[in-house]
């Protein structure tokens, strides 16, 4: 057993790697800069996990993604493994004390979002850490032509500036050759360096369902395949009314969205984990870092944007190596909502230039002013102010962020933070003295340490549980011991964010540039047109046109998802009619005896049985008082 194998059993309990992961950890470990592209539930996290605990120095890891960011992070420190977070929506002093547990060599594992990188004093700390590598997670949204491109992406170039020699692994379950090569240009790889899983997974069948009725039809597919289940919706409302309705046809189920309070995500989640419930209707805020193997069944009931998102939710089925499905449903008026996404996704010119605008007067900054500062940003508010509608504001915004203006944070969500500002044995004496508190109080004090050191995350639906009280009232007591000085408390809070990255210019001084626009329109576009592809083939391996999708040149029929099915079914039938026609040639020279027939046909005994019984209910033959099988004439 070598070092990472060890590391490996030590830490995770597992005696061996996954096919390409050992090459990936060696390749990184040997100082080589290293794109890895393995398929969702392919281990990618280990693969920079394992060599950063062998190594010297802390891995700082790049993610977009805060949900996957603290599940990584808490499942390190489940492990005991030193790993911190610092992303949006932390305190000052709480990203203080992180950076400073980093300069004090008490930390192994560094996840920080890409905007953080815009940070000068961040940087500033950062050359004063010892760092072994650089992880990069969903490393596509580097590339302009990744399906989720973020400009502070670019941003990473500047760690390799200040860190020469320190070498990078770029991380992703999805990438085009044209964005393979995007990644290495933008990570200044010394050389291309590129380890490649086949995107072909054996024990997934590949289905796309035509059909008017898709709630019918999704009641039918969660009826024959049994197991654990996800449905993927686009809207919010919709995954709480298809949730409700399949209860209503006995299907346990849940519903998952991002605007879910911190505790219902967490429950229903975990209702769903431990199959309390069998399926859950979710958006696509559901399934990152989501680790559950025996997924039977994924069921697309809205159509995505693109290959890329489809492959990696669709690739959270079977992660066990079982048999399991990955259903789309689809029908003719999914051809105009794609249509209208585009026009939705890149909003006139004329629409983005007046969202600029307006965006100043709503969070009052004046021009030449908000370089750096960071506001909480209400959308809904906004597109209702300003009278736009909630879609063409967000894209709008993502416009101006592709173009390099501003930055547009993603719905953070903040648990509420607390922490007791007096001692313990003024803490004691006012409990005397305030017997309303006095439960709620010893409770906070029963289930977390360090609250008089710093702010500490609490679960405010605990308390009202533990207590019986309801949120309202639990506030009634929080507000009472603030007023009286003896917490400070930081509300929950649920926000996307926004900073500008430049000085706020004239309106008049803003460009969308061709590659924001207009390029990334019409890859938008084409990326939507192979969707119709996929779904519309009725004579292709469904798995041979999304492998293809990723540059896999040599493809194979899969030989289970619908489409080769359905060609197994036309070619029996016609074997079957040649097999029928065959008999009858050949007892119309004479009659014969079953065995002698048996005796000189190539197929099964079973199947010549079946096509005989066919053509005696037929009445195409008979048996002569003989025995002897006979043509009707």
């Amino acid at each position: 057993m070598n070092k990472y194998e060890k590391t490996l059993k030590k830490y995770w309990g597992f005696s061996s790697f996954r096919p390409l992961q050992l090459d990936i950890i060696e390749s990184i470990s040997a100082g080589k800069d290293t794109l890895a592209l393995m398929p969702t539930g392919g281990g990618k996290s280990l693969t920079f996990q394992v060599p950063a605990l062998i190594m010297d120095g802390m891995c700082i890891v790049v993610t977009p993604l805060i949900a996957l960011m603290k599940d990584q992070v808490e499942n390190l420190q489940k492990n005991n493994i030193s790993a911190v977070a610092i992303y949006t929506g932390l305190t000052y002093k709480e990203i203080t004390n992180t950076i400073n547990r980093c300069l004090y060599g008490d930390v192994k594992f560094l996840y920080i979002s890409p905007e953080r990188l815009s940070s000068a004093n961040f940087i500033n700390k950062l050359q004063h850490m010892k760092i072994s590598f650089l992880a990069v997670d969903e490393a596509h949204c580097i590339s302009q032509w990744g399906y989720d491109f973020r400009p502070s992406y670019l941003k990473i170039s500047t760690i390799r500036e200040l860190f020469p020699e320190l070498s990078v692994l770029a991380l992703t379950a999805t990438a085009t050759l044209e964005v393979v090569d995007d990644i290495q240009e933008r990570l200044q790889f010394k050389e291309k360096n590129v380890f490649r899983k086949s995107f072909e997974r054996d024990n997934l069948s590949y289905v796309v369902r035509q059909t008017d009725d898709k709630d019918k039809q999704l009641c039918n597919i969660l009826k024959k395949v049994n197991g654990s289940a996800i449905v993927y919706v686009r809207s919010r409302r919709h995954t709480k009314e298809i949730a409700d309705y399949l209860e209503t046809k006995n299907i346990t189920c849940s519903y998952y969205h991002a605007g879910l309070s911190y505790y219902d995500r967490n429950k229903k989640q975990e209702e769903w984990m431990t199959d309390k419930k069998r399926v859950i209707v979710a958006t696509n805020a559901f399934g990152m870092g989501i680790d559950k193997p025996d997924v039977r069944t994924v069921i697309h009931y809205d159509v995505p944007d693109n290959i890329e998102s489809y492959f990696q939710e669709a690739g959270r089925a079977g992660r066990d190596g079982e048999q399991s499905y990955a259903v789309m449903l689809y029908n003719k008026s999914d051809n105009a909502k794609w249509t209208k996404r585009i026009a939705d996704t890149y909003p006139k010119k004329e629409t983005v230039l007046s969202c600029y605008e307006s965006l100043a007067s709503f969070l009052q900054v004046a021009e030449g002013d908000g370089d750096d500062k960071v506001f909480a940003f209400d959308l809904l508010k906004f597109a209702r102010l300003f009278k736009f509608r909630a879609i063409e504001a967000y894209s709008s915004l993502k416009l101006l962020q592709a173009s390099g203006y501003l930055e547009l944070t993603d719905e953070v969500n903040t648990p509420t933070r607390l922490m007791f500002i007096v001692n313990r044995d003024a803490l004691y004496h006012y409990n005397l003295r305030n017997k309303d508190c006095e439960l709620l109080i010893k409770l906070i004090l029963r289930t977390y340490t360090g609250l008089f050191v710093s702010f500490v995350k609490i679960d405010e639906d605990f308390f009202c549980d533990k207590l019986s009280i309801t949120k309202e009232t639990l506030y009634d007591y929080f507000t009472l011991m603030s007023a009286h000085g003896i917490i400070k408390i930081i509300p929950q809070r649920k926000t996307p964010y926004l900073s500008y990255t430049q000085p706020r210019l004239p309106t008049s001084y803003i460009k969308l540039s061709k590659a924001a626009y207009v390029d990334r329109k019409a890859k938008f576009k084409y990326k939507i047109d192979y969707m119709k592809y996929y779904a519309s083939s009725q004579d292709r391996c469904r798995s041979s046109i999304l492998v293809e999708y990723f540059g896999q040149k040599e493809t194979k029929d899969c030989g289970h998802c619908d489409v080769c099915l359905k060609k197994k079914r036309i070619l029996n039938s016609k074997d079957k009619i040649a097999l029928n026609q065959r008999l009858l040639d050949n007892l119309k020279e004479k009659p014969k005896k079953l065995d002698l027939i048996i005796e000189n046909e190539p197929e099964s005994k079973e199947y010549l049985l079946n096509a005989i019984a066919y053509l005696l209910e037929e009445d195409k033959v008979y048996y002569n008082s003989k025995g002897l099988l006979c043509v009707n004439k």
